[in-house]
């Protein structure tokens, strides 16, 4: 019979601050800098070496995950409760609405949304977002007040758009997202003259 393999060892004391160190350090460089941070300063601003950094985290990958799965947590949380709306359009403005102002409250996190966080801890979380998302689509359209031809798909086109809107106006302008997301959202309302063409299926956000 196979031996079953031993449980992850607790991390010690001191190696349990260092990480929380890194994290914090890496969830405020990012929200300022983006995630393309070097990895040094990160560690600098930790205030440990780049030996500890990168035993705690080989890679800017495993960081990442580190800094934003709450994030993601947080997405899947405002999905589930926008499928949960009495009112499916009311929930999908809601959802629209919370995803792009925790996309406009940190640089990093805007980032990985446009780029998307490819990673086992992330996964989960997408899927658990996608079937909420399926079923406030439904119901939204069921209701008459989604236009038929909108996919969950179509939603990458908001992250991609806010994310680059965000960018743009950051210091001059932090909150014109709003008034784009609102010209994006128009576009989802049923009755919209114009149907949708075809231009094959993006990736998720």
């Amino acid at each position: 019979m196979p031996s079953t393999p031993p449980a992850p060892r607790p991390l010690r004391s001191d190696a349990e601050r260092n990480r929380a160190r890194l994290v914090i350090a890496a969830r405020e460089m990012f929200a300022e800098h983006g995630v393309e941070v070097a990895m040094a300063d990160i560690a600098r601003h930790a205030g440990v070496s780049n030996g500890t950094l990168y035993n705690r985290f080989p890679t800017r990958q495993d960081l990442l995950e580190a800094v934003f799965v709450d994030r993601l947590e947080a997405l899947a949380a405002l999905a589930e409760d926008a499928a949960a709306d009495p009112d499916p359009w009311q929930g999908f403005v809601t959802y629209l609405t919370g995803m792009c102002e925790l996309q406009a409250a940190d640089r990093g996190f805007n980032e990985v949304a446009a780029r998307g966080l490819r990673s086992p801890a992330a996964r989960p979380l997408r899927e658990k977002g996608a079937v909420a998302l399926a079923r406030l689509f439904n119901d939204a359209k069921t209701t008459g007040a989604l236009r038929a031809d909108a996919t969950v798909d179509d939603l990458a086109f908001v992250v991609w758009g806010i994310s680059r809107t965000v960018e743009m106006t950051r210091h001059t302008a932090p909150e014109s997202w709003r008034r784009h997301l609102a010209l994006l959202i128009d576009g989802f309302r049923a009755g919209s003259t114009n149907p949708l063409p075809d231009s094959g299926r993006p990736a998720r956000h």
